[in-house]
C-alpha cells in the first residue's frame, strides 16, 4: 500500500480578525475528514500565512495553533500582498509535504471541492485547478468584468485558466520546478501552467463572505489584471507598434492630402480638425508611455533581486529551539 500524501492547506491572511475564528475550525475539520478517510497523512496541516496583518490576525493564528495539533503559521514582517503571501507558504510547505492547497479565508471557496482535488491528484494529475461553476452571486458588473477579464488576458498571450483563481492543488514536485521561477513580479494563476506537468480542473461554486469585508475591491481587481497582463505578456509593447504604424500611415496620407489641397489652392481653417488629431495622437503618445513605463519599471524590480517576501515569525519556532536543546 502506497504512502497516504501530506497535504498542507496554504491559507493567506490580511485583517481577517471577524472572519478567521469562524474558518479556521472548518480547515481544521476537513484535513481530520481527509486524514480519517484515508486519502492524506495524519500528519498533514493548515498552513496560515499573516501577510503583514493591522489586527488581531496573528494573535489568532497563534492561538489556533496553540490550541489545534494540525494548526500552523507563519508571518510576514510586512504586508506583501495576497500574491507573495500564497507563495510565502507555497514556498514554506513544499520541502514539507507531498501536496499543496491553497485557498483564501474568507469562506467564499467550497472546502468540499478538497475532496475531488486530492482524489485527482491520487489518480496522476500533479495540479487541480479550483474553477467556479457559475457566477450567479456576482453583481451584473463584477460578472462582466471579471469574465472580461479572463478573455483579456487570453488574447494578450497569457495562459491563464477560465475562472480559475487561487483556488488549487499543487504537488511538491511541481512546487519545486516552480522555485526556479525567480521574477519579483508574480501572477501566480498566469505563472502556475507555465510549469507544465498533468493538470485537472474540479467545479466549485462559490458563496459569500462568512464574515468581515473584501480585500478586493475594484481598484485592486484593476491593478492585479495590469500586473498580470504586463508580468505575462508582451502584446501591449507590440499593439503600441501596430498603432505607430498605423497612424503613421495615415497621417503621410494626410500630409499628401494637405500638400494637394495646398497646390490647387484650396485654403481650409482646419483648426478644430487640427485640435482633435493633436489630443488624439497625445492621448495615445501618453498611454503609450505609461505602457512602456511599466514594462520598465518592473524590469528595474527585477534587476534589483529583492527579496519576494520575508518570514519574521513562525508559530513552530519554540518547538524547534526546543528540539535542537535536546540534541
Amino acid at each position: 500500500m502506497e504512502a497516504r500524501p501530506v497535504l498542507w492547506i496554504v491559507v493567506p491572511c490580511y485583517n481577517e480578525e471577524k472572519v478567521l475564528p469562524m474558518t479556521a475550525p472548518l480547515f481544521i475539520r476537513k484535513i481530520r475528514q481527509l486524514a480519517e478517510e484515508g486519502k492524506v497523512s495524519a500528519s498533514s496541516r493548515v498552513l496560515f500565512v499573516n501577510d503583514g496583518s493591522k489586527d488581531r490576525t496573528w494573535e489568532i493564528i497563534r492561538e489556533t495553533a496553540e490550541e489545534y495539533p494540525e494548526c500552523i503559521g507563519i508571518c510576514q514582517s510586512r504586508n506583501r500582498g495576497h500574491q507573495n503571501a500564497v507563495l510565502a507558504g507555497l514556498m514554506e510547505a513544499k520541502d514539507r509535504c507531498d501536496i499543496t492547497i491553497s485557498i483564501d479565508c474568507d469562506g467564499q471557496d467550497d472546502i468540499n471541492a478538497m475532496d475531488e482535488m486530492v482524489d485527482k491528484y491520487l489518480a496522476g494529475a500533479e495540479i487541480v485547478y479550483g474553477v467556479r461553476s457559475r457566477r450567479d452571486t456576482d453583481t451584473w458588473f463584477k460578472r462582466t468584468t471579471a469574465e472580461g477579464f479572463y478573455r483579456l488576458m487570453k488574447a494578450m498571450g497569457a495562459e491563464v485558466v477560465f475562472n480559475h483563481a487561487d483556488y488549487r492543488l499543487i504537488s511538491a514536485k511541481v512546487l519545486q520546478h516552480f522555485a526556479d521561477f525567480g521574477e519579483v513580479n508574480i501572477f501566480l494563476r498566469g505563472m502556475v501552467p507555465l510549469v507544465g506537468f498533468p493538470s485537472d480542473t474540479v467545479y466549485y461554486d462559490r458563496t459569500a463572505r462568512l464574515a468581515g469585508e473584501s480585500h478586493y475591491p475594484l481598484r485592486k481587481m484593476i491593478a492585479l489584471a495590469f500586473n498580470g497582463i504586463t508580468s505575462l505578456s508582451v502584446k501591449p509593447i507590440s499593439m503600441i507598434s501596430t498603432f505607430g504604424i498605423g497612424f503613421s500611415l495615415v497621417g503621410l496620407i494626410l500630409m499628401i492630402w494637405a500638400v494637394v489641397e495646398a497646390c490647387l489652392g484650396k485654403t481650409v481653417a482646419g483648426w478644430t480638425s487640427t485640435i482633435c488629431i493633436i489630443c488624439l495622437l497625445g492621448g495615445i503618445q501618453l498611454i503609450s508611455l505609461g505602457v512602456l513605463g511599466q514594462y520598465i519599471g518592473k524590469t528595474y524590480l527585477e534587476t534589483k533581486h529583492r527579496p519576494r517576501y520575508i518570514i519574521s515569525a513562525r508559530t513552530w519556532e519554540k518547538e524547534e529551539r526546543h528540539w535542537i536543546e535536546e540534541e
